[in-house]
């Protein structure tokens, strides 16, 4: 083989990683946006080795959500499902879900993915105030923040605002300067001060439908302490929920979640609803928004590298937010198989530039233990 030939092939991975798009470059995603609710509030939640809070086993392991390894493989498996955005559950300035959001930014730093908080406590008007100031000057400004219509966006939790009155105050706190996003409670459309947005969080519900606003859906909800589940899984009517969320057209189309393992409403891959694609069932149905397994496994997106248990959490005993306020596996790797080829030689190269391309493009270096 000719050595300009053999650059050619070395550098063509190199070139084509550059050509990915850099957070500069990245566009903002635009409606329908396309949200997971997310939980970085692990090993906090996770209990006891002997009595784990969850009735489920992900395939990862019991993580730790300070592991950047651990958030970059869930970002990689959301936008596998077509999520481009996580909501981050947050519990107020300095808590661990806090320390953890710089971290979840910067693994988002590199790709066309954002993050936007989930406002969870209830506090003053002066401590909203403060911590609207808090989130702008901490976060706001970060390029992987979610922004609509050029303002930072902020998701609110029902027990922060309840009633019309707490609209408005979050509102007057608000001073224009985020585009608020509350769950609904009733009555809501008839407040005289009214936010950006709207949505619900419903994990019992299969499905949700604020019109104009949102259209959330969930597998189903098995809480840790229940004996049987609120809302049973079953990954033929998820299919269904995932084509009626893209039916609707609705500005957001939200997936009530990505990984809360202590009400059993995760979509991140676990050993009990594994699936060729190695990203687990309701990914596969929302990578192909809907039409089936089979489409989904035919998806350019290959699979994940295999990540190691090094970052597994061990016992932590659980904390968990509906208590008392904030929570105090392995995948088969993708093998490349290389063509037949007239000569040896051909072959080997082949297959180094396969090896070497697949690593640039698919970031395995990422999944490394660290």
């Amino acid at each position: 083989m000719k050595i300009p030939a053999l650059l050619t092939i070395l550098i063509l991975p190199l070139s084509l990683l550059a050509a990915r798009p850099t957070n500069a470059q990245a566009a903002a995603p635009t409606f329908p946006i396309r949200a997971a609710f997310y939980y970085p509030w692990f090993p906090e939640t996770w209990g006891p080795v002997s009595n784990r809070y969850t009735h489920y086993t992900p395939t990862l392991g019991y993580y730790n959500s300070s592991d950047a390894a651990t958030i970059d493989d869930h970002i990689a498996r959301m936008e596998y499902a077509g999520i481009n955005v996580g909501i981050a559950s947050w519990w107020g300035q300095g808590s661990k879900t806090d320390q953890r959001i710089s971290l979840l930014l910067a693994e988002a730093h590199s790709r066309n993915f954002y993050w936007t908080l989930y406002y969870e406590p209830a506090l003053s008007s002066t401590q909203v105030a403060l911590d609207l100031t808090y989130i702008a000057t901490h976060y706001g400004s970060d390029p992987n923040f979610l922004h609509v219509n050029g303002k930072p966006v902020l998701f609110i939790y029902t027990r922060a605002v309840k009633s019309c009155t707490d609209v408005a105050t979050w509102e007057t706190a608000n001073a224009g300067q985020f585009y608020l996003d509350p769950q609904v409670f009733a009555g809501y459309r008839l407040c005289s001060v009214q936010p950006a947005s709207w949505h619900q969080y419903a994990p019992t519900s299969a499905e949700d439908k604020q019109t104009g606003y949102s259209f959330s859906i969930s597998p189903g909800f098995w809480l840790a302490t229940d004996a049987a589940p609120r809302l049973v899984r079953d990954p033929s009517r998820w299919r269904l929920n995932v084509q009626d969320m893209v039916a609707s057209g609705a500005p957001w189309q939200l997936v009530t979640t990505f990984n809360e393992w202590g009400e059993g409403t995760a979509v991140e891959d676990a050993v009990q609803w594994q699936s060729p694609s190695q990203y687990g069932v309701y990914l596969d149905e929302l990578s192909s928004n809907g039409h089936g397994l089979r489409a989904a496994a035919q998806s350019s997106t290959p699979p994940l590298p295999v990540r190691t248990s090094a970052s597994q959490s061990s016992s932590a005993p659980p904390d968990i937010r509906f208590l008392a306020g904030e929570p105090a596996s392995s995948s088969a790797s993708g093998s490349v198989t290389s063509q037949s080829s007239p000569t040896a030689s051909t072959e080997a190269f082949t297959s180094v530039r396969l090896a070497i391309q697949s690593a640039l493009m698919h970031r395995a270096w990422r999944v490394l233990p660290r």
